[in-house]
């Protein structure tokens, strides 16, 4: 006879360990407690911040503490994040802001401020560096960190110095996180899900196959609407009935990704972090209020946001070789146009120039809602931009576009336009 697993648990809020299940911890008297058989076996991770864009701003705003926040804009813009209290009124991200409003017409709107919340992020990312050099970011907001080896450094096994690292977010940076613990990266990710906001969920080896049986098969990494739809015409709505399928018989109906149904249906995933997780682009878009198709409505909106990604670059201290343009028609089809440069850029002036390029091929009378300019194959800023000596004048508009930046980091976005741009922003607002 086998003696049962001694009892493995802590308070999240003081760490205190506990002796035995408990509805609160009997030093600080806080009912968030965190007990699993497996909880100091388990070494990787997924941390999502807490509607992120909305925390941050409820952050800076005390007065948004209590009231429904949708971070988005525009007749005909979609939904970024939205609050918890907005949630609960039916808004979902991705939503369109009319169907949002409709649902919560008391929220406040915020236009979102992705260099503020870049400059979140990456604090939020430093503190994770300090638990592990394994970590893999998935976006701006969320990543996971492979924790495995790391109880000598911290004095703790993962559990505890996860949880220390939510305390201390929240404390420091002043939003909140959940964390998934797990043995593997698709149950972790599930797991930071279960109990939002400020959630601590585990999901051991030992009922993991359990616990995928009930649940739907949109649960699965890479079951979209369109493969749900699929597999519910085949009568396949819940992972249960996958676990009870054959490999064979699932690749055979569905290709690579019945291999990926039957093993993630029954825990099984092998992938490791992965430390070059970064951001192979940057870019920045733009949803107008109204279609438009002339080069003279088109054109300020490409300046202006091959400017934010100058901003971006400069700011993460990087450049890219392709430039990338964006459109996507009034009947929602997707273009995209992209030119490979013969160095890296972090000039607005030189994306700008290749996107207009890229630009005046397809202004043929076709109206577009939507318009963004990027770049890709990133790398680093050392030879980016080199002299020009076919096009002196470009050598002289660098020099002129940083003396610019210099102003605007000193007196604001707003204190210097180009002729390109004068007064679009009070246009948009």
């Amino acid at each position: 006879m086998t003696s049962a697993a001694p009892f493995s648990g802590f308070c999240r809020d003081c760490l205190k360990e506990l002796a035995a299940p408990a509805r609160r911890c009997l030093a600080c008297g806080s009912p968030r407690l965190l007990s699993h058989a497996e909880l100091y076996r388990l070494t990787l991770a997924h941390i999502d911040c807490d509607a992120f864009y909305a925390s941050v701003e409820k952050r800076d705003n005390p007065e948004l503490a209590d009231k429904p926040v949708i971070i988005g804009g525009g007749k005909r813009g979609v939904v970024s994040t939205a609050c918890y209290i907005a949630r609960i009124h039916g808004v979902r991200s991705a939503m369109p802001m009319f169907k949002a409003l409709e649902a919560c017409p008391e929220a406040v709107v915020i236009k979102p401020n992705m260099e503020k919340y870049s400059r979140v992020g990456r604090e939020v990312r430093a503190m994770m560096l300090e638990l592990t050099p394994l970590v893999q970011p998935l976006s701006i907001d969320e990543a996971f960190l492979d924790l495995n080896g790391t109880e000598r450094l911290h004095h703790d096994p993962p559990a505890r110095t996860l949880a220390r690292f939510a305390r201390r977010v929240e404390q420091e940076v002043g939003i909140t996180v959940s964390v998934g613990l797990s043995y593997c990266k698709f149950l972790a990710k599930v797991a930071s899900d279960l109990q939002k906001p400020r959630g601590f969920s585990v999901i051991g080896q030992a009922e993991a196959t359990d616990f995928l049986k009930e649940r739907p098969v949109t649960l699965i990494w890479g079951v979209g609407k369109a493969f749900a739809a699929t597999l519910d015409r085949d009568g396949i709505r819940t992972i249960g009935q996958l676990q009870t399928m054959e490999e064979a018989d699932l690749m055979r109906r569905y290709g690579s990704m019945g291999q990926r149904l039957y093993r993630l249906s029954r825990g099984q995933d092998e992938r490791s972090v992965e430390i070059d997780g970064e951001a192979k682009s940057v870019s920045s878009e733009t949803t107008f209020n109204d279609d438009l198709s002339r080069p003279d409505e088109l054109v300020p909106h490409l300046r202006h946001l091959s400017e934010q990604v100058a901003l971006r670059l400069r700011k993460s201290e990087l450049a890219g070789q392709t430039v990338v343009l964006k459109l996507k028609t009034a009947d929602f089809k997707l273009r995209t146009r992209n030119r490979r440069l013969e160095s890296p850029t972090r000039l607005a002036d030189r994306i700008f120039r290749v996107g207009l390029q890229l630009l005046e091929k397809e202004v043929d009378g076709t109206k577009y809602r939507l318009i963004g300019i990027g770049v890709s194959d990133l790398t680093a800023p050392d030879f980016a931009d080199p002299p020009d000596l076919v096009d002196p004048l470009g050598t002289r508009r660098a020099a002129a576009e940083e003396a610019i930046n210099k102003l605007r980091d000193k007196f604001g976005k707003t204190s210097v336009e180009t002729g390109y741009t004068f007064g679009q922003r009070r246009r948009d607002q």
